[in-house]
């Protein structure tokens, strides 16, 4: 090859070198400026994305606040207690009740800084603040700040508050029995500034949850509650949504490292900023991958291997903050078991596999109650009660088999759902709760022995939807609890009638008394006298004739009446009926029984007062009767209200005395007038020596302490004779008359005649027969 053409050949591979070696130079910059471009956009992007999910998770957190005290205001707003003492019966409003159960429970138990109450033409009729009350009219301060809201809930114009979402509205879809009153309430809430600072201010109407006649023709009141965006606001929201350092700051703060957003109340008021300490999950990616990438090409490879490793370890850091994100969503936080919301998905996944796939198949949902829980928090603190939470989740997954489904469906109450391969009514399921609950429990140190209720419900046979069984296994369980709790009910349709039974006595109950006790009664029966043999007293006995059921025993309408809250109505309308016909028999006292639920009212003594006065009573002809169980939660109130009631001039008795909670110690700790010895120890007094010994040592010691002995439930002749002949003072049964209306009562009166002769002891004998006359 010649000269000229090596020249040749070596410019042409000099040039080819060349544009090989700008080529590679090109590619190999390119490659660098396009790793450095894609990484410095990752570690942006993620940072922005971080940021935006941040600020979305606090609006979140805002409109969650919003409807959380909304949620705090319902509570009471939608309550018939709350009109009728707003009403206070044409009187005024009752100030002291709606101070307690407004004022104070509201700023006390959810923190509200502000609480008032406007009337139909939305004037101030109550507000508290500062822990007290106030005078309403300083709501007038508060007037201009909350006008828009307050108009918005009256539907007057158009909002001119920002729009938020309706979450609150939505919730109350799962309530049917507020379906009345969420049908005529409105609502609102909004961030705004108020006093010059920011706050959240919720306003909802006033209306009844359960009589709607209620309602009245005028517009309902407003209850408001103003909760100040303060220190401890913001601290429950940082704990709340997780985001480090949240703050509110008049201007932005000048660290690059913390991420801002503008705080606008909905009025438009500029409030401030949130300020926070975001996660920039991008830090690493820009901080780190992005300087080794800049210093060199010759370190490509090894930066793409080691921004491969960063970028596989970052996101499976954020496959697993996703996972705990929807695991914390679908699980109780205290005790680790999936919540209510889980349980329900589950359970509806379980129906339709059934249904698709194990038609053979059978599923039992059971609900767990924890026997008087609250009283284990009353007693030894919410950290006891948090403690046998965890000890009762540990139990029960113990004796629950590995496929079983245990979830925690919200305060004391759990749900198991359980598979069967062939039909059953469940009984394994409620034995196995049964022996989880036979050991007791260490909870911090605290032995505590604890039983549970438990209902159960099977499919198909109860009900083919989650929500069916659900409710059946609810209804199952609110039979365990009232037979008695510490026992477990299998559903059945008669119990689902009984629910709708009680509930219809329960709202002709409500109806009657507001019919002014129309169909109630008091029936008399007389006490007589062993010295005379005559009637020196009467029982009142309240009766019901309900309009369609025909007389409706005491012991089916008494005991709704005190579990829907109505016994202090009804007992009002016993004591006023009694000292209304007092009248008519001056010479005789009257008996009237004290319910548990009235004697633990708070107004009990000014409810007497006013009665005395409204029928000119004399309280020394009354005797008020309370059962053992009065004494059974006894504490100073007890001892304080006894008290009260003698200091008026009644009288009192200790009822019903041997029924099961019998404690000698009564007699000593509480002052009474009489002791009733209940029937059983009556009707078993001549049949053996047992319950003779018994009443001797009651009637020894109740009349070493001054008190009269009357004995319950005397229906023949051989009993009245042996309780005169043991020291009675009085008798009262069917052997001398049974409940009597007014008119015949006094028919009685006028006829009677002594029934027997009081007798002596005689020494050879315990005692001497009765003498039995006319």
């Amino acid at each position: 090859m010649s000269p000229r053409l090596n020249q040749i050949s070596l410019r042409l591979f000099k040039s080819e070198l060349q544009r090989l070696s700008t080529l590679s130079a090109a590619s190999v910059s390119g490659f660098g400026l396009l790793l450095l471009g894609i990484i410095a956009f990752a570690g942006w992007s993620s940072n922005d994305s971080a940021a935006e999910r941040e600020r979305t998770l606090l609006q979140n957190g805002l409109n969650r606040s919003i409807v959380r005290i909304l949620n705090e205001q319902k509570s009471v707003a939608w309550w018939d207690e709350l009109i009728v003492n707003l009403e206070g019966d044409g009187a005024g409003m009752n100030a002291d009740w709606v101070n307690a159960n407004i004022g104070v429970f509201l700023t006390e138990t959810y923190d509200h800084s502000e609480v008032y109450v406007l009337d139909a033409g939305d004037r101030p009729v109550f507000a508290f603040a500062g822990n007290a009350p106030q005078e309403p009219r300083q709501f007038e301060q508060r007037r201009s700040a909350l006008h828009s809201l307050i108009a918005e809930v009256r539907n007057e114009s158009a909002s001119p508050l920002k729009v938020r979402p309706d979450e609150f509205g939505e919730d109350q879809d799962n309530y049917r029995i507020l379906a009345g009153a969420v049908n005529n309430a409105r609502w609102s809430g909004h961030i705004l500034s108020v006093g010059g600072r920011p706050a959240v201010a919720a306003a909802i109407t006033i209306v009844p949850n359960v009589d709607m006649s209620l309602l009245g023709e005028d517009r309902p009141r407003l209850l408001i509650s103003v909760r100040y965006i303060d220190a401890g606001f913001v601290g429950e929201l940082e704990r709340s949504l997780l985001l480090k350092g949240l703050l509110v700051t008049d201007r932005p703060p000048m660290s690059t490292a913390l991420a801002l957003e503008p705080f606008d109340s909905d009025d438009g008021v500029r409030a401030g900023y949130f300020a926070w300490e975001s996660q920039r999950p991008g830090r690493v990616l820009l901080n780190t991958i992005l300087p080794l990438v800049a210093a060199g090409v010759a370190g490509v490879g090894i930066l793409a291997g080691g921004m491969l490793r960063r970028l596989r370890r970052t996101s499976l850091d954020l496959a697993q903050r996703e996972a705990e994100a929807r695991h914390a969503a679908q699980h109780d936080s205290l005790s680790g078991l999936p919540n209510r919301t889980h349980f329900a998905d589950k359970l509806t996944a379980t129906l339709e596999g059934l249904d698709q796939e194990h038609a053979c198949r059978h599923v039992a949902v059971a609900y767990v109650d924890i026997d008087r829980f609250k009283d284990v928090n009353d007693t030894l603190g919410h950290h006891a009660g948090d403690a046998l939470i965890n000890a009762v989740t540990r139990r029960l997954k113990d004796y629950m088999r590995a496929d079983d489904f245990l979830a925690r469906y919200g305060g004391d109450e759990f749900a198991i759902l359980w598979t069967m391969e062939r039909q059953g009514s469940g009984r394994e399921l409620a034995e196995r709760i049964r022996r989880a609950f036979i050991a007791p429990f260490d909870c911090d140190g605290h032995i505590l022995t604890v039983t549970a209720s438990v209902g159960v419900a099977t499919a198909p046979e109860h009900g083919s939807t989650a929500d069916e069984l659900m409710r059946h296994a609810d209804i199952a369980l609110y039979e365990a609890k009232n037979l008695g709790r510490d026992r477990a009910e299998i559903f059945h349709a008669d119990l689902a009638r009984q629910v709708e039974e009680r509930r219809s006595i329960e709202l002709d109950l409500r109806a009657a008394l507001q019919r002014n006790g129309e169909g109630l009664r008091l029936d008399y029966q007389p006490v007589i006298s062993c010295e005379t043999g005559l009637a020196t007293g009467l029982e009142a006995l309240l009766r019901w004739r309900h309009p369609k059921r025909g007389d409706l025993p005491p012991g089916i309408f008494i005991p709704i009446a005190e579990q829907c809250g109505l016994m202090p109505a009804l007992g009002e309308l016993a004591l006023s009926r009694a000292m209304r016909d007092s009248k008519l028999w001056p010479d005789l006292s009257i008996a009237v029984n004290l319910s548990p639920v009235q004697f633990r009212q708070s107004d009990l003594e000014a409810l007497l007062r006013q009665l005395l006065r409204e029928h000119d009573a004399d309280p020394c002809r009354f005797t008020l009767e309370i059962t053992e169980s009065v004494l059974l939660e006894s504490c100073d109130r007890t001892g304080q209200a006894l008290e009260a009631i003698h200091h008026m001039g009644f009288r009192t008795a200790l009822d019903d005395f041997g029924t099961g909670y019998s404690s000698l110690s009564y007699l000593c700790k509480f002052r009474f007038d009489k002791i009733k010895i209940d029937r059983t120890f009556v009707s078993g007094i001549a049949k053996g020596d047992n319950a003779r010994k018994i009443v001797n040592a009651v009637i020894g010691l109740g009349k070493g302490l001054g008190m009269d002995i009357v004995a319950e439930g005397v229906e023949t002749e051989d009993e009245a004779r042996i309780m005169y002949g043991l020291g009675c003072n009085e008798l009262q049964g069917y052997f001398f008359a049974r409940p009597m209306d007014v008119e015949r009562l006094n028919l009685f009166l006028a006829g009677q005649k002594p029934r027997f002769v009081a007798a002596r002891f005689n020494e050879r004998s315990n005692v001497v027969p009765l003498t039995v006359a006319g």
